[in-house]
């Protein structure tokens, strides 16, 4: 088994096949450079960010290092008008605001405009080392301008079919999002609890169904898991919930404490914090919703919802109503600087692959 050389790192040009995944509103410019700069490839989760601040992030991280990096974002998404949704889910909600002290809502929400073709022109722009997206594919013609600058394109499979359809569209590699996986699912193409593959039962079938490089991802948190997922015949693996709790992620540190005082039965699947199924840490909060048996107003509805019940819960440090999204590794999560998780994870994986 080919270490740390593999079909990832010479497309890249990388050391280590590790991909630090993006997470938005967690990943900082920071994060992104240590990773890159140790070896890896660092990811800028940019999918909620204005076009401008998106700018502003990439600049950063080149200020930091000149150590390939990615650019992540979301592929464009339909959101219907859901007027009776977000209507019962406001008066579902109106309990927690009054424990939170916050006035009833204004106007209900309503779908924002698209930003995604502005934040596309940025990275077309900007020309990062990668592209990586999530929740289906963008636009070819977008896709089509990346290539032509040099950009590599890494798109997110939850089953084997989603991989067949990235790889056709042209993408360099395809990220197998096991189950296991923290933060949103990447499903696009069928319903999304059918696309509940376990890592190791997802991985190899999606090596055997693309010609591309495969990046494993999902409840890999140290080294045993980066060699299982060559092993398994991935190209390299990526890891989210890993890095949270490094000092250069934006999460809250009672976030990054809640990560290692979880256990492996912590986490679970709901849309309930943004309207898109995300594996995160239960809270009371979407456990009460889920009993009420609210409707979930589609993703970005819900989010903008619950928005000012997140900040308030930040504000006093009680996490019911924060989305802490997670893998089923949470609990293996350390508190190290990124440079130094990477070089343990780089230690880790030769001495795994030694035995």
């Amino acid at each position: 088994m080919p270490w740390p050389d593999t079909d990832l790192t010479e497309l890249l040009g990388i050391r280590y096949p590790l991909i630090q995944a993006p997470m938005a509103t967690v990943s900082t410019p920071e994060l992104v450079a240590a990773v890159s700069a140790a070896g890896g490839l660092g990811s800028l989760g940019g999918a909620v960010l204005p076009p401008d601040q998106l700018h502003q992030d990439v600049e950063s991280i080149r200020s930091l290092t000149d150590a390939p990096f990615a650019v992540n974002l979301f592929a464009p998404i339909e959101t219907p008008p859901a007027p009776a949704q977000v209507a019962a889910m406001s008066e579902a909600l109106a309990p927690w605001r009054e424990r939170y002290g916050l006035d009833a809502p204004g106007e209900p929400p309503q779908p924002p405009p698209s930003i995604v073709d502005a934040q596309l022109a940025v990275v077309i722009e900007q020309r990062p080392a990668v592209f990586s997206f999530t929740f289906g594919i963008p636009p070819a013609e977008a896709l089509d301008e990346m290539r032509d600058v040099g950009i590599k394109l890494i798109g997110t499979a939850t089953a084997p079919g989603e991989a067949v359809m990235l790889a056709e569209a042209g993408c360099d590699a395809v990220v197998a999002q096991g189950s296991e996986a923290g933060g949103h699912r990447g499903t696009f193409a069928l319903p999304f609890e059918r696309a509940l593959i376990g890592t190791m039962a997802l991985v190899p079938q999606v090596v055997d169904a693309v010609d591309v490089p495969v990046i494993a991802a999902g409840g890999i948190m140290d080294g045993r898991g980066i060699a299982a997922a060559l092993a398994l015949g991935a190209a390299g693996a990526q890891l989210g919930t890993a890095f949270i709790a490094c000092p250069e992620s934006a999460a809250p540190d009672s976030y990054k404490r809640s990560l290692a005082d979880s256990d492996a039965s912590a986490t679970t699947v709901t849309d309930a914090f943004t309207g898109r199924p995300a594996r995160g840490l239960r809270t009371p909060f979407f456990e009460e919703l889920e009993r009420a048996g609210s409707e979930i107003p589609p993703y970005p509805l819900q989010a903008m919802l619950v928005a000012e019940l997140r900040e308030a819960g930040l504000e006093r440090e009680e996490l019911d109503t924060v989305s802490r999204l997670a893998g089923q590794g949470a609990p293996m999560a350390r508190e190290l600087p990124a440079a130094e998780l990477v070089g343990q994870l780089i230690s880790e994986t030769e001495a795994a692959l030694a035995t």
